[in-house]
């Protein structure tokens, strides 16, 4: 490994390429080319001396080395932002509110309806900050924080309940049009999708149905929950995703539910104020709280 230091700006293309799991959308979100995407990813291979992707036809896919690179690089530039912005002034007339989620909440809730919120409240700049320590241990500032239970939040902090969540089986259209699934029997002949995070998913999820267990086509694990999910759409293998983080998955017909009434109950999340709250936190907590309601009246997960 070299002494010198990475090229900084290469790293921050590969998080953005390794987050999209695409050069083309991490081009669109960095407002730079195609091209130059590639560029500085070829840099950083050679800096590094590793493949840190797999080029495919039309998408690529993050190699276990380039997995384990981004697992350490992302919090890390997250945290550089994070702390950039404590520092910088709001843009004038608005004002920031920072929303401590972890990663795949980030990725799969909160930013898709981001949108929704700026709209409601034009003059509050939402900042999000990923990190997957309790709220408790946190020694970065934020506003407003969300985790799944009631452990770990600092006793001082105001935690209130928040989206109800189970888990269950999903995959890519074409996999189940491939190999269907009539029932549990049938996991036998598909490749199971886990994290490092959450090793015991499939054993939980076994126990609680009292499902047979049975040795799969395969077996293989990422990182992180995000990685799973992606490896799913990508035609993987199966995965158990909490219903939460799939809306848009689902909706986009990207993933399928198999085995759709065998869901399974998870802790449900909780958000949490920071002592001495602005008003404009509050509002994100309000937002919070009507999502809560519209999930409610829906009468099943979001």
């Amino acid at each position: 490994m070299p002494s010198r230091e990475p090229p900084l700006n290469a790293v921050r293309v590969f998080v953005a390429a390794g987050r999209q799991l695409s050069f083309t959308r991490a081009a669109a979100e960095l407002h730079v080319t195609h091209g130059a995407v590639s560029r500085q990813i070829r840099s950083l291979e050679k800096f590094l001396g590793v493949a840190l992707f797999e080029r495919r036809i039309r998408q690529v896919a993050l190699t276990a080395e380039g997995q384990q690179f981004y697992a350490e690089v992302e919090p890390a530039l997250a945290q550089i932002n994070a702390a950039a912005r404590a520092l910088a002034r709001p843009a004038a007339g608005r004002a920031a509110v920072r929303i401590n989620v972890r990663p795949s909440f980030a990725l799969r809730w909160l930013i898709p309806r981001l949108p929704d919120f700026v709209e409601r409240y034009p003059d509050i700049e939402p900042q999000v900050v990923t990190s997957t320590r309790p709220p408790g241990q946190e020694a970065e500032g934020f506003d407003v924080a969300v985790r799944r239970g009631l452990e770990g939040w600092h006793p001082a902090m105001q935690v209130h309940p928040f989206l109800e969540d189970e888990v269950l089986v999903v995959g890519a259209p074409a996999l189940f049009a491939m190999q269907p699934l009539e029932d549990v029997r049938g996991l036998a002949s598909h490749v199971l999708l886990s994290a490092k995070t959450r090793k015991s998913d499939w054993d939980d999820w076994r126990r609680h149905f009292g499902a047979p267990r049975a040795r799969p086509a395969g077996r293989l694990q990422f990182d992180h929950l995000h990685f799973v999910m992606q490896a799913a759409v990508d035609g993987l293998g199966l995965a158990l995703a909490p219903a939460s983080l799939l809306a848009h998955d689902l909706e986009s017909k990207r993933l399928q539910a198999g085995l759709p009434e065998m869901r399974m109950p998870l802790t449900r999340y909780y958000y949490g104020l920071a002592p001495g709250a602005s008003p404009e936190a509050r509002c994100v907590t309000e937002w919070f709280e009507e999502m809560r309601r519209a999930q409610r009246r829906a009468g099943s997960v979001d």
